[in-house]
């Protein structure tokens, strides 16, 4: 018996031994002891889809064709994003084919508009389902009555976040592509060689720059240097909050770095981007979508 009873105390003793060993590991690796819970990995990144199948389209008057076509009017039918003009290969018709981009494409900006409606655009887009969402604006947020009257870059993002938002809400795998804002000193800078596009600057396009187009002293250089200065900021704002959506891609300054010339311009206002300039923005956005890595 005796033998027996110190055969027992050496074996419960070492399971006793082993049991303690395990839990000091599971407290060591786990930092838990007792649940044997883990820290959860993050959830990777979806892999970009270079083909959707559908697209939805969100901004202001560049996406609306604007004085494309005809003066002081839309002409959605040249948009770089879901026109059907041949003359443009708007993105819808390289991604989805002309037949399938008339039935599966669609258009919500609106010329006029700021980042502030950008929400209820996004609304809009999101009730089609969409594969993707194309959104450009901000240019209007810049171009306003006097440079104290452009919007803020802290309501600048805090709209575009917003939007962003709106569309997860009804479209959480939606996958956006952001274009930044256009070099709009740059387009001054071309436009002011043509006397009727000056005319038409005088009616009140983008005041904060164009205004006094031919002007080059103090003052309008500083006028013209903010209003530069608010686009960059507002692009890094895209930027940055682009980079927060995991289905989202920004085209990392390529629409604001394009050098547009004579040919890429209205030939009616001398700052919207003419049918070839469409056709630009649609090459632009192409090769940022359909590239695998962003």
């Amino acid at each position: 018996m005796r033998k027996r009873s110190h055969r027992v105390r050496a074996v419960l003793a070492g399971v006793a031994t082993a049991v303690l060993g395990l839990a000091g590991c599971d407290a060591a690796a786990g930092g838990s002891s007792g649940t044997g819970a883990h820290t959860p990995s993050p959830s990777p990144t979806p892999a970009w889809d270079t083909s959707p199948g559908s697209i939805a389209a969100v901004g202001d008057s560049i996406t609306r064709g604007f004085d494309a076509c005809t003066v002081l009017a839309d002409c959605p039918e040249v948009s770089w994003a879901t026109g059907t003009s041949a003359e443009v290969d708007s993105l819808a018709v390289r991604l989805l084919g002309r037949t399938r981009a008339a039935g599966h494409s669609w258009n919500h900006a609106v010329t006029g508009a700021l980042m502030a409606d950008l929400a209820g655009q996004m609304t809009k887009a999101a009730a089609h389902r969409p594969d993707l969402v194309t959104v450009m604006a901000g240019a209007n947020d810049a171009c306003r009555a006097t440079t104290s009257a452009m919007t803020p870059v802290a309501d600048f993002r805090a709209q575009f976040e917003r939007a962003m938002a709106t569309l997860r809400q009804a479209a959480p795998k939606a996958q956006v592509y952001v274009a930044s804002v256009p070099d709009l000193k740059r387009l001054w800078s071309q436009g002011r060689t043509n006397p009727l596009g000056k005319q038409v600057w005088k009616l009140g396009l983008c005041p904060s720059m164009l205004g006094d187009a031919d002007a080059t002293d103090a003052a309008a250089t500083l006028r013209r240097n903010t209003v530069e200065k608010r686009v960059e900021a507002y692009n890094e704002v895209l930027a940055e909050v682009c980079a927060k959506d995991r289905r989202c891609r920004f085209d990392g300054g390529a629409v604001h770095a394009y050098r547009f010339g004579t040919a890429q311009l209205s030939p009616w206002d001398w700052f919207h981007p003419s049918v070839d300039g469409q056709a630009r923005l649609a090459e632009i956005a192409y090769r940022k979508i359909t590239t695998r890595a962003a």
